[in-house]
């Protein structure tokens, strides 16, 4: 399997990191940080500039009408400066769940070109997830019940905001009661699509942490060529260049797990799930060393509140846990390899 980008990709996947360098510096996450909505309406006007609120939608509404590997590499980058926006539950999952709606064009019409426009907010609420991302901030939020697909806004439920370990995400419980009013579509149609909406939320939660992971070793790397003892810097002595040298190779391993994965969902393939619990697990292994080891390269100072690590560690340890924890996952892919008549082994790696 032939796992290059196309040129088109990796040139978007390159103008979007020049752009985050600048617009997103860590001293300008902390400001958003301590906002009470933890969101930049100017962030979200120059991603939308940026294309990134278009991607998913449809020519029809407005959009670019990409897909899964399209979005795979932009996510990394996401995730590698930490971006204080929920992006990928509007512009990827609802998008993706609104456009495949079996029916109500009306809906469509409504709110995709809103999407790509940048003009629109929309939360998701999966029961993998017990809190709703953004909830308060939503124009729309897309709830589960019973497999079935129902929208509502803030106005309709009742929001408890609950706190984060990441100080960039708003989280919200939500207590509210379905009706027909706000069901969008039966459980009997509901039920794939809420699949896949959970394996796309898993994906670039994957790909987002692969890019913390990467962040992260590059601040060790850099504090530890800073930091002096002894008269040297702190990444000469082998101790410190093993524990970073680990982290770039578990990073180097996750890479083709995740890009297998984003490949999987993309053409829709039987073990889809399987292959995305995958690479959600090795990408929360990898950003989780990163962190352990760059917090003890900079010599625990990590922690504090000055140093730029504490950002992209709690973001990491928050994202491990959405859209599936670890438990859920190994889950996942214990069902696959335990089942009966399951095709293991090289032979059985690509279809």
């Amino acid at each position: 399997m032939d796992f290059t980008f196309a040129e088109q990709q990796i040139a978007f996947r390159d103008a979007v990191r020049k752009f985050l360098i600048i617009e997103a510096a860590p001293e300008m996450l902390r400001e958003i940080w301590e906002t009470k909505s933890g969101r930049s309406r100017e962030l979200r006007c120059k991603l939308a500039d940026q294309g990134l609120t278009a991607i998913s939608v449809p020519e029809t509404y407005g959009g670019i009408g990409l897909g899964d590997l399209d979005w795979i590499l932009l996510q990394v980058e996401l995730g590698y400066y930490a971006i204080p926006d929920s992006l990928s539950d509007t512009a990827y999952l609802a998008s993706w769940l609104l456009e495949h709606l079996p029916a109500d064009l009306a809906l469509k019409r409504e709110w995709l070109p809103r999407i790509a426009a940048g003009t629109a907010r929309i939360a998701v609420g999966h029961p993998v997830n017990l809190l709703v991302a953004d909830a308060e901030l939503a124009d729309l939020i897309l709830l589960w019940h019973d497999d079935e697909i129902h929208g509502v806004t803030a106005s309709d439920v009742k929001l408890t905001p609950q706190v984060s370990i990441d100080a960039s995400r708003r989280l919200y419980a939500i207590e509210w009661s379905p009706s027909a009013r706000t069901r969008l579509c039966s459980a009997k149609q509901g039920a794939g699509l809420w699949q896949q909406v959970l394996n796309r939320g898993a994906l670039a939660l994957a790909a987002q942490l692969l890019g913390l992971a990467q962040r992260m070793v590059d601040l060790g790397v850099d504090y530890a060529a800073q930091r002096k003892q002894f008269g040297k810097p702190v990444g000469a002595f082998q101790a410190v260049k093993h524990q970073l040298a680990d982290v770039a190779v578990k990073i180097e391993f996750t890479k083709p797990v995740l890009f297998r994965a984003a490949y999987a969902v993309d053409r829709d393939l039987d073990d889809a799930a399987i292959q995305v619990s995958h690479a959600k697990l090795a990408a929360g292994d990898a950003a989780r060393l990163a962190a352990r080891n760059a917090l003890q390269a900079h010599g625990a100072m990590g922690y504090t509140w000055e140093a730029d690590l504490q950002m992209f560690m709690k973001r990491a340890w928050a994202l491990d846990a959405a859209w599936g924890d670890r438990g859920f996952h190994k889950q996942r892919v214990a069902d696959a390899i335990f089942a009966d008549g399951a095709e293991l082994g090289p032979g059985s790696t690509f279809n």
